[in-house]
């Protein structure tokens, strides 16, 4: 069950990274303008961040098995279909769907393990593994999507195919059946009110770089957005069983796991996006060459799965989280003496195996999540979880592509370009480190505790 869990996953991931490579193929064959090819990255964040919340309370209140088995064959459908067709706006709807999907599996997948292996060593270790598979199969996506596009775009579409329905064969008889919640499950109002809200946000974010941060387009839809969060709160207030419980958004262990998330996510996939960009449009290099360049990054993350739940058990979560994410805030800061002629075993390289080492806390920020909820919420932790981690990587990406686009060079000379972009590795730099000063708040509490016993030591000794 835990190894076609972290196979569903796994292929998320690898599919985001993938159609990043495949991008400029996709682009050129199509005739595809900029502004429209970024909605095929976009339309998968729109779906899979808009209705992480849905889908993770709705595998708590429907049964996660049957919405699991559900969303993986959608999930296959549209990858066969987004190989098939040529119409860019089909191709764009594929990838909305196929986001959707993932909106159900990734949350679901989680409450699955989270419910069916005991809160601690093995729910760790389960954890470990599956949220290792999730990172492994963005940073292996980048290699994956290297090779397929030599073949051609289309097989970037098509390889999660036979394995999306192999996992659902598997699905079918290793996930146990489960029962729906005997209470709950009528909060329509809810329900829409959720979906319209993080779809207007997400929308309004991924577009907002184009359409301009001040232009009364964005402003008006942020305004829309509060708006319809703020009935979206009153209405949960208001019914007998809330799709989403207020009162778990003030869990201590999940608040700081989604701010930890964001901080890594956001920062990594702004510093991955520059990178893509300038190693392989300005100075040239092949998507094979950058793929094989970041792959230490997946190999790191592979590697900690059999690392990471042992830490956590000795150390607990939240020092891992702290120590990993200080060590992924170095790797950006060494990152920054890129120049134009960037040697890789003494620019590169340090930077990039820090960054990987920084993803070892991945598995212990999903364990931190999801300790102390009630199984029946468990999906739902699971949603927050990754809703923020989708929306808030999504809404540092598009401030990092604001910051590049808004000083346009006036040549396009290697120099000029990294000119450009180094602001967005500074910005991207400096989410990690504040997310990494977040974090190392649970030293607090010890230094204190320290502090303490040391007075009163000092007050017998003086009596």
């Amino acid at each position: 069950m835990l190894i076609t869990l972290c196979i569903v996953l796994f292929l998320d991931g690898l599919d985001v990274s993938m159609i990043g490579v495949a991008l400029p193929s996709i682009g050129t064959e199509l005739h595809i303008q900029t502004s429209t090819l970024q909605w095929l990255v976009s339309g998968y964040v729109l779906g899979y961040g808009g209705l992480l919340l849905l889908g993770g309370r709705t595998a708590d209140l429907l049964g996660r098995r049957k919405v699991f088995l559900i969303a993986l064959a959608v999930f296959a459908i549209a990858s066969l279909a987004g190989a098939l067709v040529s119409s860019p706006a089909l191709l764009i709807l594929t990838r909305f769907v196929k986001g959707l999907a993932a909106a159900f599996t990734a949350p679901t997948g989680l409450s699955i393990i989270t419910t069916n292996f005991a809160e601690g060593p093995a729910r760790n270790k389960a954890l470990s593994i599956y949220t290792v598979f999730g990172a492994g199969g963005y940073s292996m996506g980048l290699l994956f999507g290297g090779l397929m596009t030599g073949l051609g775009w289309r097989w970037t579409f098509l390889l999660p195919v036979p394995v999306a329905l192999a996992a659902l064969v598997s699905a079918y008889f290793l996930v146990p059946k489960d029962k729906p919640a005997e209470e709950g499950g009528h909060d329509l109002i809810g329900a829409l009110l959720s979906t319209a809200t993080m779809l207007l946000l997400v929308y309004t974010v991924v577009s907002a770089p184009q359409a301009g941060w001040g232009s009364a387009r964005t402003i008006g839809s942020f305004v829309a957005v509060a708006v319809l969060g703020a009935a979206f709160v009153y209405a949960e207030s208001q019914v007998k069983y809330p799709l989403v419980r207020l009162g778990i958004l003030r869990k201590p262990t999940l608040v700081r796991a989604s701010l930890a998330i964001i901080a890594v996510a956001g920062s990594y996939f702004s510093w991955q996006f520059i990178t893509t960009l300038y190693l392989q449009d300005t100075l040239g290099w092949s998507p094979l060459k950058l793929s094989m360049a970041l792959l230490p990054v997946g190999l790191l993350v592979v590697a900690s799965a059999f690392v990471s739940d042992k830490l956590v058990d000795r150390f607990g979560t939240g020092p891992i989280i702290a120590i990993t994410m200080v060590v992924m805030a170095v790797g950006y800061l060494l990152y920054l003496r890129i120049d134009t002629a960037p040697g890789y075993l003494t620019v590169l390289l340090p930077a990039v195996l820090l960054v990987g080492i920084g993803w070892v806390g991945f598995p212990a920020i999903n364990i931190q999540a999801t300790s102390g909820i009630e199984d029946d919420e468990q999906g739902l932790a699971a949603g927050v979880l990754q809703t923020a981690m989708q929306v808030g990587a999504a809404i540092v990406l598009a401030v990092t592509t604001a910051i590049v686009t808004s000083a346009a060079p006036s040549e396009t000379t290697p120099q000029a370009m990294l000119d450009t972009y180094r602001p967005g590795l500074e910005f991207a730099a400096g989410v990690s480190i504040v997310g990494a000063l977040v974090a190392l708040t649970v030293f607090l509490p010890r230094l204190r505790a320290r502090r303490q016993a040391a007075r009163e030591v000092e007050v017998e000794l003086v009596g």
